[in-house]
């Protein structure tokens, strides 16, 4: 495989630094695709593969690390009132302005990156010529309860030590992460042991998890932050930019959770990858890149 050109720089966004990497050519004359990651809170490792489109179709590819995350700069002592959509949205659109393609541009956004991506096409930006909203809810209290109901088909000895610490309040405790993990296992990554990129991220979040603990939550089926009235279903017929839709057969985001954007985005399409979960694009990485780069050429 041809080795594709990277660059990494620093977005002066507000008093602080977002990180960015372009993967191959912005004057390619492919349509550029913006990489948003999901937590919100994670970081762009996890979502690392997504560069492999640019060796598939030339096309160049933008990942950042959203602010509070990752490479960019670290806000711990920030709470609850500093990290909302319109923060992320006006970083989203300085990024855009940054890097010169504010005019045509596609955007990929996973799990959290696809609601940000929704509350971004809604406003119906006239350069936004095509979107991918992967892994994502349209409403949190519609995600809450399906991820609960995907618990409670866990072992029971499982369940018990999640609610047993939720009700103690100490969801730090090893025994919890733990428990925790054998939904993650299920529910968010299949691929065991997890691939390099996919705990890198989690190991960062581990170090800093200022931006999930306030605006999600502990885990993702106990949501208490800022997040958890969140919806996006009422607006969603707003959309104009041809929208493709992905999910897993075994993601926590199920069909029930996803199908607000296939009902109410206008022409939405849908693909379902029968042998993932909440990251097709690490546990079915070529079937689903193919998939990306396939709908997005139709727009360049």
């Amino acid at each position: 495989m041809t080795k594709i050109a990277t660059n990494e720089a620093y977005l002066p966004f507000r008093d602080y630094r977002t990180w960015y990497r372009i993967t191959g050519s912005l004057e390619s004359g492919k349509l550029p695709l913006v990489v948003a990651h999901g937590g919100p809170g994670c970081t762009h490792d996890y979502v690392d593969s997504f560069k492999d489109i640019a060796a598939l179709d030339g096309r160049p590819i933008i990942h950042y690390d959203q602010l509070g995350n990752g490479n960019s700069t670290r806000l711990p002592d920030r709470g609850p009132d500093f990290w909302t959509v319109g923060l992320f949205l006006e970083e989203l659109d300085a990024l855009l302005t940054h890097i010169r393609i504010q005019h045509r541009y596609a955007f990929l956004g996973q799990s959290w990156g696809g609601m940000l991506g929704a509350e971004h096409a809604v406003r119906r930006p006239p350069g936004l010529k095509a979107l991918v909203i992967a892994n994502s809810p349209a409403n949190m209290h519609t995600w809450v309860s399906e991820a609960n109901r995907l618990r409670q088909k866990l072992p029971k000895e499982v369940q018990d030590t999640l609610l047993k610490h939720e009700l103690a309040g100490s969801l730090t405790d090893p025994d919890y992460v733990a428990a925790s993990r054998v939904f993650y296992d299920r529910h968010v990554c299949r691929v065991v042991p997890w691939p390099p990129e996919v705990a890198r991220t989690f190991a960062i979040m581990d170090e800093d998890n200022t931006v999930y603990r306030n605006m999600n939550g502990p885990t993702e089926f106990h949501v208490i932050g800022t997040m958890k009235d969140w919806t996006i279903e009422d607006r969603l017929d707003r959309i104009e930019a041809p929208t493709l839709l992905i999910s897993g057969k075994y993601d926590e985001a199920t069909p029930l959770v996803v199908k607000p954007y296939v009902d109410r985005v206008p022409g939405c399409e849908w693909v379902l990858f029968e042998n993932s979960s909440h990251m097709p694009h690490v546990e079915e990485k070529q079937l689903c890149l193919e998939t990306v780069s396939g709908f997005l050429s139709r727009y360049d």
